[in-house]
């Protein structure tokens, strides 16, 4: 069969959809032909064994030798199905409904959870009510999906088209399911690139790993496989995936089943809780994980995790608890084959808040820098806007590698693919732009050989080019002191002196206060404090360190032509409301940019250094800025005289009506 023929079946396996018209709507149809297509193929493959699994089944049932350590050597499959019936044969046609059931209840656990996703016993119910059980698994049971009519490959083909035909009669938000296939196909060539040769991925014995942790039905494992195999039929490629949505786990696990791929290969959970691969490394990762998504349901796990440090998946930092992108990048990056087995690449898609959102220290800056630091980041690749079909903000592809090649090290790739895009004839819900195979083509031809292509398109950084130092500047303080009405009645009204003072000492310390010349202005801190004491003696009233410290800061104003402040052991003291802070690049000294920078402007500031912050982020979009000047004046200037001529003359038009 070969894949026109795979999707003209698609298309035929498709049409039983007609029988449901009525009963059900079209955006339903995918419930009943995906695990119905399922079970046909399941059905076929297990047919040539049937007998002896029974035979089998019976012999071993009342021994206690465990059935999933015998019956599937039999089978020759690694799962079984021990119920008489078949889908061929359901027996008596009045009871179809309790026979299928029971096939289906027959089959062994590993796959069986494939249909308690798809909740069929719901949809055989609904079937039979409305008398269209028995016409559906005629007609399904006429397919001929055996392995030697249709391969495990062809197979998979016929299944990714049905599942592209429930996406699209679903008309519901295709992003919800899947990654536009151009921008895996970009994915998997970049991931690819350098294992294409004859010691890699062409040698007709090579055998790779793939993984994806937000599998959803399985779009990009898919590409992945097809992608080898066209390059290297002979090839092997083990496909691993895991999925929190359950109707999307089902049509994921139902893929890989009927590709050939292991049963336990898709496992259903929540990849940032509970790894269903924890033991498992990979060769490749690709991931599309949801963007903007607050992680707040993980919560627990992930920072008690996090608390294992680098034994964990999170010991870099966590993210803003708003946008858990980040936890998968890292979880990605666990996932990664080490360096001593071969390394691993991996490929994500994320918006761009990954690129630079936190501050020096914080969680996402942390996580960029142990990624940039440990020279895992090979490339990024920006998308052109509009590329998904549930938004059309700007993403980018993140490609790691844990084992560069020698002239990659220490460097990162950035390609603009912005502009490279072609116009979709019909948009898909925000889809407008595609990717056509050229766009591809330029965009890996960029990062194989980025000296040999327009500078504007890509642009190769040192890793340290993206590190910063978050200096603190800090400028002195500087007050004045009177005792005016206005701040003495500020003193008093102060809550601190309010609830430390009696009743009585509030009155003593407006006395002493008042006793002061009001147009005298202090501009010595020192010497207002010791002229204040003595007026405090004066009236007898005695106040502690902190209490005397608040009528002071409440006595006194920003005034920069007064002395600075200076604490107890006479160093200077700084003003929070002028303290300020710097980015300086990692590569530059940054007592040498305080010089260049600050000094000339504001010569009494001054650098504290136990505040200083190493930070990194990766400001794409200010390295591919190119300047656009203006329009001239005289050209703006014409264009509003000929707006303005054309309304008058429609104005003229309107009185000669």
């Amino acid at each position: 069969m070969t894949t026109l023929s795979a999707h003209s079946h698609a298309e035929m396996v498709w049409k039983i959809a007609d029988l449901l018209r009525g009963p059900y709507r079209p955006k339903e149809y995918g419930q009943v032909i995906l695990p119905f297509t399922v079970l046909r193929r399941m059905d076929s493959v297990l047919e040539p064994t049937k007998s002896q699994v029974l035979a089998a089944y019976e012999n071993y049932a009342e021994t206690g030798v465990p059935l999933t350590a015998v019956l599937p050597q039999v089978s020759g499959q690694p799962f079984y199905n021990t119920s008489r019936y078949t889908m061929e044969k359901l027996g008596d046609p009045d009871h179809v409904r309790s026979n299928l059931l029971d096939y289906v209840n027959g089959f062994s656990a590993n796959v069986r959870d494939i249909f308690d996703e798809f909740d069929f016993a719901a949809q055989v119910e609904r079937l039979d009510k409305h008398d269209l059980l028995l016409l559906v698994t005629r007609e399904f049971a006429r397919q001929d999906f055996s392995p030697a009519v249709v391969s495990n490959a062809q197979m998979g083909t016929i299944f990714e088209h049905l599942i592209l035909k429930f996406a699209e009669s679903s008309n519901e938000t295709a992003g919800e399911h899947f990654t536009p296939r151009e921008v895996i196909e970009l994915m998997v060539d970049l991931l690819f690139q350098p294992d294409a040769h004859e010691d890699g991925l062409n040698n007709p014995n090579a055998i790779r790993s793939v993984y994806d942790p937000t599998a959803g039905t399985g779009g990009m494992l898919s590409v992945a496989d097809e992608h080898l195999r066209d390059r290297n039929p002979t090839a092997k490629l083990s496909l691993f995936g895991q999925e929190i949505n359950a109707s999307s786990y089902a049509i994921c696990k139902a893929d890989m089943v009927i590709k050939g791929q292991p049963v336990d290969a898709i496992i259903l959970g929540n990849t940032l809780t509970d790894d269903g691969h924890a033991d498992r490394t990979f060769n490749y990762c690709l991931s599309n994980p949801p963007y903007g998504v607050d992680w707040r349901p993980s919560q627990r796990a992930v920072v008690e995790e996090a608390k294992l440090g680098f034994e964990g998946r999170f010991g870099p930092g966590l993210p803003s608890i708003s946008d858990g992108q980040m936890l998968f990048l890292l979880h990605l990056i666990s996932k990664m084959r080490p360096k001593k087995q071969g390394g691993g690449r991996a490929g994500i898609v994320l918006n761009g808040s990954p690129l630079f959102t936190g501050k020096a220290g914080s969680g996402e800056s942390e996580i960029r820098r142990w990624i940039i630091e440990s020279d895992l980041l090979d490339a990024i690749v920006a998308l052109p806007t509009d590329m998904f079909y549930n938004t059309g903000i700007a993403t980018y592809v993140w490609i790691l590698d844990n084992d560069k090649p020698a002239d990659r090290q220490g460097k990162v790739q950035l390609i603009d693919g912005s502009g490279l895009w072609h116009k979709m004839r019909k948009s898909l819900g925000s889809k407008r732009k595609r990717l056509d195979r050229d766009d591809i083509d330029q965009v890996l031809a960029a990062y194989a050989r980025p000296d040999e292509v327009d500078p504007a398109l890509t642009k190769i950084f040192d890793n340290v080019d993206f590190g910063y130092r978050t200096i603190t500047v800090e400028r002195p303080l500087r007050l004045n002191f009177q005792t005016t009405p206005e701040r003495i009645d500020t003193v008093l009204g102060d809550k601190t002196i309010e609830k430390a003072l009696s009743d009585g000492d509030r009155v003593l310390l407006r006395s002493a206060l008042e006793g002061m010349d009001p147009a005298a202005v202090w501009k010595d801190r020192a010497e207002f404090t010791k002229a204040l004491g003595k007026e405090l003696g004066k009236v007898g009233l005695r106040l502690s360190t902190p209490h005397r410290k608040a009528v002071i800061a409440a006595l006194g104003e920003r005034d920069q032509t007064a002395e600075k402040c200076r604490d107890g052991k006479g160093n200077v003291e700084p003003d929070p409301k002028l303290r300020d802070t710097e980015n300086v690049p990692l590569v530059e000294d940054i007592h040498d940019y305080f010089a260049r920078e600050v000094t000339p402007h504001v010569p009494d500031a001054w650098i504290d250094e136990t505040k200083t912050k190493v930070g990194y982020e990766i400001p794409f979009t200010r390295h591919f800025y190119t300047y656009t000047p203006p329009r001239p004046l005289t050209e703006i200037d014409a264009d509003v005289e000929r707006v303005i001529a054309q309304i008058t003359a429609l104005f003229q038009k309107v009185e000669q009506a």
